[in-house]
């Protein structure tokens, strides 16, 4: 293995990782609403992006057994910059009144969004590849101490995507006058910075000796039994679990509230107040949103892993639940009173997402307790996938809903979905011990 300081790659491998998740599951909605989409539009088809992550436990034992992590790794970052530059090439020039109606018809941006589903299924492979290289290349020591550090990378790359890149492509729409012009140039400069990064990894990674095809013994149809064998296993062992129903109605119901609330948080920013928006512009949008949102979900997830580590997961759910569900209600305040203080809405927002922090802790927990065992890798993997389409659904139909309800209904309507999260909090089953570290185990209870 060549002696390259982990320094060198892990916090670019994980910043890597997280502008592709981040461009295609959140900075698209603000772009193809700045291009004119409705929200109903906008909502249905970024929402079908969530799908790679949703089924990619059904392809993950393929990067294990066809070529090595580090291939595949830098492989979808050199897919991924074709895909991003391709996408800018794709995006269609709606007119100004196409634009202002914000009925755009989708025929147009299907070449993009076609794009997107590539850069979208590349991302989700490249997670997997990504974190397995990630286990290979480091030693458990060094694992444990880089955990941090790649974590907060992931962190920026999210403030990047949507604080930076939305900031730039606001500028850039002021400056020119031309929205469809402007994203295209952001959409390239994303392309650019990242395939910088996939060029970086492609000479930098290691080469660790672990790091090899995992081809099952025997040669062609008895080698593919074999990995469908095991394939088939691991699922059936999943679905044998205790309180399987149970586990797998927490894991699509805790976060409901939230998986409406985010695909229309950026249009009720956007949205003029004529149509119940707060009409901030794309830059503002970006530094709300995009920066202090994402630094308070940041401060929120911090301490709600210090809480959880101190108390055990049992005795923090209940505040983390509530952490989660009860913080949408500053929308149903912003969307009564509509403020143009750019303070206001930006406390507001932080809050929300303070909470929401705070909360995915419980929720991220959970789904390591209820993947222990044997498979617990894959187990965990298809834990994500459940936590994947918990956001995908709702989230499809957000926009139709809010096109219905209007704003102020629609942020009421996401307040009666936290009785799902506090029912689904009620009903499971927790162990008193888990999560604790532990030396909090013997005086926690004082």
């Amino acid at each position: 293995m060549k002696n390259v300081s982990p320094w060198a790659w892990v916090p670019t491998l994980y910043f890597a990782e997280g502008i592709p998740y981040v461009l295609v599951n959140t900075v698209s909605v603000i772009m193809f609403k700045k291009m004119g989409m409705s929200n109903g539009d906008v909502a249905m088809f970024t929402g079908l992006l969530y799908l790679p992550w949703v089924i990619k436990p059904v392809w993950s034992p393929f990067v294990d057994i066809i070529r090595t992590k580090r291939w595949w790794t830098v492989s979808m970052q050199l897919l991924m910059t074709s895909a991003m530059l391709l996408g800018a090439l794709s995006l269609p020039s709606p007119d100004s009144g196409t634009i202002a109606s914000g009925n755009a018809p989708v025929s147009p941006f299907m070449a993009t969004l076609a794009v997107f589903w590539v850069t979208a299924f590349a991302s989700a492979t490249h997670d997997i590849a990504a974190d397995g290289y990630y286990m290979l290349a480091l030693d458990q020591n060094r694992q444990s101490f880089f955990v941090g550090i790649r974590s907060t990378f992931y962190r920026l790359a999210t403030i990047f995507g949507q604080g930076v890149l939305v900031f730039i492509a606001g500028m850039l729409e002021s400056s020119t006058g031309n929205i469809p012009l402007a994203w295209r140039l952001t959409m390239i400069l994303c392309a650019v910075i990242f395939g910088a990064a996939a060029l970086y990894h492609t000479f930098v990674l290691p080469r660790p000796a672990e790091d090899r095809p995992h081809l099952p013994h025997g040669q062609g149809a008895e080698s593919a039994r074999a990995v469908f064998r095991e394939f088939g296993r691991t699922f059936a062992t999943f679905f044998a679990k205790k309180q399987i129903v149970l586990g797998i109605v927490f894991m699509l119901l805790y976060r409901l509230p939230e998986a409406f609330l985010v695909k229309m948080l950026n249009p009720f920013l956007l949205d003029p107040a004529e149509a119940g928006g707060l009409g901030l512009s794309t830059e503002q949008v970006g530094l709300v949103y995009g920066t202090v949102g994402v630094a308070a979900l940041t401060a929120g997830g911090i301490l709600g892993g210090m809480a959880a580590s101190r108390w055990g997961l049992k005795k923090v759910l209940w505040p983390m639940a509530l952490s989660l569900a009860l913080p949408c209600s500053v929308f149903v305040y912003l969307s009564l009173a509509l403020p143009e203080n750019i303070w206001v809405i930006s406390t507001c927002v932080a809050l929300d997402q303070f909470g929401y922090g705070f909360g995915f802790t419980a929720y991220m927990l959970y789904l390591i307790m209820f993947s222990e065992g044997e498979f617990k890798t894959s187990h965990y993997s298809l834990c994500t996938a459940f936590m994947a389409m918990s956001m995908m659904i709702p989230g499809m139909f957000a926009g139709y809903l809010q096109e219905w309800l209007g704003y102020v209904d629609f942020f009421w309507m996401v307040m009666l979905c936290c009785l799902a999260t506090v029912a689904v909090t009620a009903c499971i089953r927790v162990d008193p011990e888990f999560g604790k570290k532990a030396g909090s185990r013997n005086d926690v209870d004082k």
